[in-house]
């Protein structure tokens, strides 16, 4: 690689620096962040802005807005497509730009993109531009409060999966008892099994809409059987989901303290820079190439416990214990 080769590709990592989630100490990345979704608010308060008829003398404005919004959003794309190689350092470039277009964030981009110039009349396409805002969030995923949230569901997907499958039964056997129950003196609300389901779910969930509801006394009856038993079943979600967040930063406070006990090891930080041969590998791979032991990552705000098919990012902070070498006598 000669020099402007080299020149080329530090001024590209240095884009992909400013363009991804900022760290606390990069002024510019985190401007650029900002700035970002302030664009995105922008673009979003035009595009329901747009909905009122009494602000349609604005409409040229609203136009020139969203027009200066989505050339912003096409450099940035093109931004990242130019980089995509950092994103994907495992990659060969090309595969690695193509891994970025047919990615999540990729596509949203791009179809948020597109129906300014081609999808006009597509609504669905130019609310892509909603999910966005989500990029908000991402602002923040080096925060202990936002990365515990999808480390709680990931972790207590099992038993919300399990307490939506009995709120789902006992909706349906709700929906099918109230139509036992009041399909004769009121067949115009209740029809079917299937018609049930809209005064299970506003009972059982609380909604209370009241539009539809039962008038005989064993209906009745039961409607105040099913609104208890749905107060309990629906809190079993909100229970475990509490449970899993004081569980979450009870370890997090131990992997804390066990990095301040780290300290006092023969250990040392390995800050993975660009030039890193650890970029992709897993910690399993690098434990068993370098000899070492791998006790936590850092990745900007965020402490993780090491998992063996946990993979190394730039800029990750390894905290390393080396093991001794052992010498085996000559025999």
């Amino acid at each position: 690689m000669n020099a402007v080769q080299q020149d080329v590709r530090s001024i590209r990592k240095r884009v992909f620096d400013i363009i991804q989630i900022g760290k606390h100490d990069d002024f510019i990345s985190r401007a650029f962040d900002i700035f970002i979704a302030a664009v995105i608010i922008l673009n979003i308060a035009v595009l329901f802005l747009d909905t009122f008829t009494a602000l349609d003398r604005y409409d040229g404005l609203f136009e020139v807005i969203e027009g200066i919004t989505v050339f912003i959003f096409i450099i940035e794309y093109i931004l990242r497509i130019w980089t995509a190689d950092f994103l994907y350092p495992e990659e060969k470039r090309a595969v690695a730009i193509g891994k970025y277009v047919i990615s999540a964030d990729g596509l949203i981009v791009l179809f948020s993109i597109l129906p300014f110039f081609f999808l006009t009349g597509m609504v669905v396409f130019r609310m892509l531009r909603v999910v966005r805002i989500f990029h908000l969030f991402r602002l923040n995923a080096h925060y202990d409060s936002f990365t515990v949230i999808g480390t709680v569901f990931r972790e207590k997907r099992n038993q919300i999966a399990s307490s939506i499958f009995i709120i789902s039964i006992l909706i349906l056997a709700a929906s099918l008892l109230m139509y036992s129950v009041e399909n004769r003196v009121q067949p115009e609300n209740f029809q079917n099994a299937f018609s049930g389901i809209w005064w299970a779910v506003s009972t059982i969930l609380t909604i209370g809409y009241g539009d539809i509801y039962p008038i005989t006394i064993l209906g009745r009856i039961l409607g105040v059987i099913i609104g208890f038993l749905g107060v309990f079943v629906v809190a079993l979600p909100t229970g475990i989901i509490s449970a899993g967040f004081v569980e979450q930063y009870q370890r997090m406070r131990d992997d804390h303290e066990s990095g301040n006990v780290s300290n006092e090891l023969n250990t040392h930080n390995v800050v993975v820079d660009i030039n890193s041969v650890w970029i992709g590998k897993t910690l399993q791979e690098v434990e068993d190439e370098y000899n070492t032991l791998i006790l936590l990552v850092r990745r900007g705000r965020k402490t993780v416990r090491p998992t063996e098919k946990y993979h190394v990012e730039l800029d990750d902070t390894v905290v390393v214990y080396q093991k001794p070498r052992i010498n085996t006598p000559d025999r």
